[in-house]
């Protein structure tokens, strides 16, 4: 990494918003480079939830790797991918398990070794290429989180990148290109299969331009293509052997998508649609038109992004520096005024049709890890955490709409394993299916029944925020109390229900071989949140069975070293070095078990979390300990979480984050999650209640957080420093709540279109 005393000093170009009144000190709203990329791991990403770019920012050879969220290899054969038929044998399994067979569910498969879910990849890359400069220049590359424009800029050539969130294209405008560029469309990317069959055609009149790649999965009717339509304002255009070459050109904008489909795709309808977005074929301005292109996308991007900020009054000169260099600074606030920053640009830019995956919606190469899949015993859910309180419906809206298309699979689910009604999703998805086929002995995902209730948290939340509830997700909550009246008719020794099999993503209990077991207490937790929440939706007669039904759930237990224990079941004893937090769920993402209303059992969660070893070091894990420590209100280790994040080498170069230290496997669990501790740390809602400063870190001793939603139906901007603080808050409804913050609580009262300050 170069030093800092090496760096250009940012441009005029360079977007930064101020969030102080009155010319003050600004927060700046992007990050920077003084070298192109040499890892696609640094490259600087755009996005517009369905299209993604990892722009490098090499004037001499200007690569854009193409994504998008539908690109997922076919990996099995249509019979593999089926949820696995064990609702026969299921009796059998809970007699066992309830007898205490710690191997029980080892055999509890039909037989199938590990499958994957069908595998993310990147599409091709685009390449504009041109002779070296003599002498060479420096180079500059940057990316605006307020407008997702990724620049690069090298004496009078600039290249500017962004991906339309109106459009839905991928845009690259470059200035003076030089006398002479050639133009590709290239899918050699890493790890791209050796039999993929791979095309290109060109076309090209008239100042405009046709590229086209074509690509066909071996041995599959599945393919992608991807087009490109070149726009020049003058100079001479001719075909090579794999694109085109332009001479003399001034300004050039480049228009691209790709498609996923079965068979043979209508390119021609296709290219079309790009040049009526392009004008129709009338006479182009390249300029005017990214001008116009630009300015409705920012409509929708900038707006959404610009709803929070978060000012720690960092160093001026700190911010000022190139985010390698930041990164090599764990201790400035400068560092998470950027960080919280990107993390909530890369969750807009990464939520669309699709939320986040593991990757986001970037990768540079085919052997993803993990399959690059959606996978939601903890990384999705940490991910898109920050969704309501971040005010980002888009990815509240991106989240839901996963969920509905995969309902009829999630049915299947309910059915082929478990033999009942409703609904049970999987752990592990591409997207596309939602049936349960990802699982193995060690990892007996098909057993896991938390998982739907953890995916319907976040539309729950938004529906108590905006103060509407949306009738899809009433469905779903009805389909999954359903399942939960057929599957818990099994009881303890002391009559309540037993809830089993058991899953504890992804841990066992001390001595057991096989995952699945009796009461874990995230399904204990689920189950009861999901038949409540159905509950206050259901008719009289309805509601009053699911209370009944929940009522009869097990108590949480604490075990003999004063944890809230993993497992609710007598003799089933806690493994604490691990990356997960299941039994922790009623405390996050749940408000049932708080240190204002169940002091004792927020007192063992938190000597859970004390005994909770960090595994392999997962980012994951990290954050979803902060996550968990702000909730019960421990400022220390909240700020110990976040430390360990910030000093252990998990982000590129792009700001975008790996799941292990030493930038190890491309992740964006760190990146996306990060935004949410920091709010979760200062800021906490429910329906009822507001906590202010409930967990501040010793990093944050003051600043000024605008923007967040709350779960009672008001906007609050919070401004502290040591020892004060001031809190106004924008109702749109009316509320009473309780208001508790480091000087004592009390009771509030809010009225819609009254703005409401309170203050220490």
């Amino acid at each position: 990494m170069p030093s800092p005393h090496d760096v250009t000093p940012p441009s005029r170009t360079y977007a930064t918003a101020a969030v102080h009144g009155g010319g003050g000190p600004s927060v700046v709203h992007g990050t920077w480079e003084p070298a192109p990329a040499s890892r696609w791991e640094d490259a600087f990403l755009t996005g517009n939830g369905r299209h993604g770019a990892l722009v490098h920012g090499d004037p001499e050879d200007d690569r854009v790797i193409v994504t998008h969220h539908t690109l997922v290899r076919p990996n099995n054969p249509p019979a593999a991918t089926a949820p696995p038929r064990l609702a026969a044998a299921l009796p059998a399994l809970q007699d066992a398990l309830l007898a205490g067979d710690p191997t029980a569910a080892e055999t509890f498969t039909d037989g199938r070794p590990l499958r994957w879910v069908r595998p993310f990849h990147p599409g091709f890359l685009t390449r504009v290429r041109r002779p070296p400069d003599t002498p060479a220049l420096p180079v500059r590359r940057s990316v605006d989180f307020t407008t997702g424009v990724v620049s690069c800029l090298r004496g009078e050539r600039r290249s500017e990148v962004f991906v339309s969130r109106a459009d839905d294209v991928l845009v690259q405008y470059v200035t003076s290109p030089g006398p002479v560029v050639e133009i590709e469309l290239d899918h050699r990317l890493p790890g791209v299969p050796a039999d993929l069959e791979a095309g290109r055609g060109v076309a090209t009149a008239r100042g405009e331009s046709v590229l086209t790649l074509r690509a066909r999965y071996p041995g599959s009717t599945l393919g992608y293509t991807g087009l490109t339509l070149l726009l020049t304002d003058t100079g001479r255009t001719t075909v090579t052997a794999s694109g085109i070459r332009v001479e003399g050109a001034g300004r050039m904008l480049l228009l691209t998508r790709v498609r996923s489909h079965a068979g043979d795709l209508d390119t021609t309808g296709e290219t079309e649609a790009l040049r009526v977005l392009a004008g129709g074929g009338a006479p182009v301005d390249p300029e005017a038109l990214h001008a116009r292109l630009l300015a409705r996308h920012t409509a929708l991007h900038g707006t959404a992004y610009r709803r929070v900020t978060l000012d720690l009054g960092a160093d001026e000169a700190d911010r000022a520096l190139p985010g390698s260099a930041l990164l090599r600074r764990p201790d400035s606030t400068a560092l998470l005024e950027r960080l919280f920053a990107a993390g909530r640009y890369h969750l807009l830019s990464s939520s669309g049709t699709h939320p986040p995956r593991l990757t986001g919606l970037w990768t540079g190469e085919w052997e993803t890890a993990w399959s690059g899949a959606f996978t939601t015993d903890a990384n999705l859910n940490l991910q898109t955490a920050s969704a309501v309180a971040a005010d980002l419906p888009e990815v509240t809206e991106a989240h839901a709409a996963l969920l509905h298309r995969q309902v009829e699979d999630w049915r299947d689910n309910a059915r082929a394993i478990f033999g009942t009604r409703g609904i049970v999703a999987p752990s592990h998805t591409d997207g596309i299916s939602g049936h349960s086929y990802h699982f193995s002995r060690e990892y007996p995902l098909h057993l896991w029944t938390a998982g739907t209730d953890w995916l319907l948290k976040p539309l729950l939340d938004d529906e108590e925020a905006n103060g509407r509830r949306d009738p899809r997700t009433s469905l779903l909550l009805r389909e999954l109390a359903l399942f939960y009246e057929d599957f818990l008719t099994r009881s303890g020794p002391d009559g309540r229900i037993a809830v089993v099999p058991s899953y504890s993503p992804e841990n066992r209990p001390r001595g057991w071989s096989g995952g699945a077991a009796v009461n874990a207490t995230m399904d204990i937790a689920a189950a009861r949140h999901a038949l409540r929440a159905a509950a206050d939706r259901a008719s009289a007669p309805d509601a009053t069975r699911l209370r009944a039904l929940a009522a009869r759930l097990p108590e949480y237990r604490v075990n003999d070293d004063g944890a809230l224990a993993e497992w609710a079941w007598a003799g089933l004893d806690d493994r604490y070095d691990h990356r997960h937090l299941s039994h922790l769920y009623p405390v996050w993402p749940l408000d049932e078990i708080t240190p204002y209303d169940t002091p004792a059992l927020a007192g063992a969660a938190l000597r859970a979390l004390a005994l909770r070893g960090p595994e392999n070091d997962s980012a994951h894990g990290h954050l979803h300990h902060g996550l968990v420590a702000a909730r019960l209100g421990d400022a220390g280790r909240t700020g110990a979480a976040l430390a360990r994040v910030l000093t252990g080498d998990y982000f590129h170069d792009s700001l975008m984050s790996a799941h292990y230290p030493a930038r190890d496997v491309y992740n964006a669990d760190a990146a996306h999650a990060l935004p949410a501790l920091l709010i979760e740390a200062l800021v906490q809602s429910t329906p009822g209640r507001l906590v202010l400063l409930p967990a501040p870190p010793d990093r944050c001793p003051r600043g000024r957080l605008t923007g967040v939603r709350t779960r009672f139906g008001a906007r609050l901007d919070l401004t502290w420093s040591p020892g004060a603080y001031r809190a106004v808050l924008h109702p749109d409804r009316d509320a009473e709540i309780d208001l508790r913050t480091p000087w004592g609580t009390s009771r509030l009262v809010l009225r819609a279109g009254e703005e409401r300050t309170v203050d220490s």
